[in-house]
């Protein structure tokens, strides 16, 4: 089985010396694909001094064009499986052989470790919902005793050191470039879901990645929460990317649902009722095809 990584940097250039040197130990990983968007921190120069592949883009096209950029380029070099992440994650250095072990066992076509918060291991960086039920759960321990056979079937983090096989990928095709970032990876995961994929979290797999506590914000007296940023072009690229997403895959019912928790948390749980104009007119946009809005929060 011929395996690739593929890593996706912008403007991080530390916190890609430390991921590259880690993926360079890790035996049995044939190639290490960076692709940087456009990066003006002096990435491009360290690369060239790296020893590891890399494709410069002419432009910033986020994770999401980041990831269907790489994708293809590993598919074309040949590779068997994919192994995807972010320039801020760090795999454990027994992650790889975890996951090759179940898939190689169990047949699996999308699989990840579990992405746990950097600062405390002891949690999930994104909350995950358990199989079959509404509980969402951030505790690794509450994790492990919902597994069955070291697996959480059906539920995986995507591009946060998944692997994806080269099948799938020819099944299913490639991320959409033009979500930039934000529901480009849940898009994914819900289409290898629609085409009948294996898919689970390795729960003894690891992977770490630096936590924010606005993920999962609790709203409505704590009966459901509500992915918060700070930032207006994550928060825009969400409400237009997440409109698609529960359009195309939930239908309507679930898109008006997360229209009435956009209104309630931006008047009610954080108070910040420009956030409600800005996220019709992403909506409003992504109906309407149109994926360049996004632009004008880029700095």
């Amino acid at each position: 089985m011929r395996v690739q990584a593929v890593v996706v940097t912008f403007n991080r250039l530390a916190m890609l010396q430390r991921l590259v040197p880690r993926l360079q130990a890790v035996e049995g990983l044939e190639r290490i694909l960076v692709v940087d968007n456009a990066s003006t921190d002096g990435t491009g120069e360290w690369l060239a001094s790296s020893g590891v592949c890399f494709e410069t883009l002419a432009t910033n096209t986020g994770g999401a064009g980041g990831f269907h950029d790489g994708l293809a380029w590993a598919v074309r070099e040949g590779a068997d499986l994919v192994w995807l992440m972010d320039d801020d994650g760090m795999p454990a250095p027994d992650c790889l052989d975890l996951l090759l072990e179940r898939v190689e066992r169990d047949g699996l076509e999308f699989c990840g470790p579990a992405v746990l918060a950097e600062q405390d291991p002891a949690r999930l960086c994104f909350p995950i919902r358990l199989p079959g039920g509404t509980k969402v759960v951030h505790a690794m321990a509450e994790v492990e005793a919902a597994a069955v056979d070291g697996l959480i079937e059906g539920v995986v983090i995507p591009f946060n050191g998944v692997l994806v096989t080269r099948d799938l990928v020819e099944r299913i095709g490639l991320p959409r470039e033009e979500f930039f970032i934000w529901g480009d990876d849940v898009e994914y995961l819900w289409r290898a879901e629609q085409a009948g994929a294996r898919i689970a979290t390795v729960v003894d797999a690891h992977f770490l990645h630096p936590a924010t506590d606005d993920l999962g914000t609790p709203m409505m007296f704590g009966k459901t929460a509500y992915n918060h940023t700070p930032s207006d072009l994550k928060h825009y690229c969400m409400a237009r990317n997440n409109t698609l997403n529960l359009r195309a895959y939930r239908g309507w019912v679930h898109v008006l649902l997360f229209w009435l928790k956009t209104v309630w948390f931006y008047l009610f749980t954080r108070p910040q009722p420009a956030r409600i104009p800005l996220s019709a007119r992403a909506a409003v946009a992504g109906l309407r095809g149109d994926f360049s809005g996004h632009r004008k929060y880029l700095k």
